[in-house]
């Protein structure tokens, strides 16, 4: 979906472009996200930004493409499936997840606003590929456990289920208690080590 012209530009130009216009889409929304500002966050003029793209929806749209394909790239084709354990694998995948968070955080923030949030209709191929991609991530890290590792009295299925919503409510405590901070300069370490004592605690639980 990329147009040629911008294309064109160096690297650093693009990069400089999407990282404002993720930010303000993610921050504002679609419709009251405000080109004004991402050009000046961007420093480019208004005019150039229209002759890259023709309109502030095709902006839109090259976005959900970019940040599709930098997820696919950057987090999910890294998640080894081969891990049959489910929370070695949860492990594994919340440490890459947490890299690229960490390194593009707009990415995610931007993706979030639209599964949840639905504001723009998005052209039919890049409703597909939300869709496919929201299903390839859910096999990724759920598809292909060893049953056998859970106890005989519980059910699967709810185990999953209630790890999940755990550790996504400790994801999104831990950005709170971040907030406002350098990611890329914080110690990861003693959180790292509290993500794994509460995995070792499901361990302890769920397992034979």
């Amino acid at each position: 979906m990329i147009t040629k012209t911008f294309s064109q530009l160096e690297p650093s130009k693009q990069q400089r472009i999407i990282n404002a216009a993720l930010a303000e889409f993610a921050e504002h929304g679609y419709e009251q996200a405000s080109t004004n500002r991402i050009v000046r966050e961007a420093g480019i003029g208004k005019g150039m930004l229209f002759y890259y793209f023709n309109s502030k929806k095709e902006l839109y749209h090259y976005l959900v493409d970019y940040c599709l394909d930098y997820v696919v790239n950057e987090y999910l084709n890294l998640i080894d499936e081969r891990e049959s354990d489910f929370i070695e694998r949860y492990k594994q995948a919340a440490q890459i997840k947490m890299k690229v968070y960490t390194e593009n955080p707009h990415v995610f923030h931007f993706l979030g606003n639209i599964w949840l949030n639905q504001e723009v209709e998005l052209p039919a191929d890049l409703a597909k590929r939300l869709e496919e991609i929201r299903k390839l991530g859910y096999a990724k890290i759920y598809g292909h456990v060893d049953y056998t590792l859970f106890r005989d009295d519980v059910d699967a299925d709810k185990v999953f289920h209630i790890i999940r919503w755990a550790m996504e409510g400790y994801e999104k405590d831990l950005l709170n208690r971040l907030k406002g901070q350098k990611l890329t300069a914080i110690d990861w370490d003693p959180y790292w080590d509290e993500f794994f004592e509460f995995l070792d605690v499901f361990k302890k639980v769920f397992y034979k």
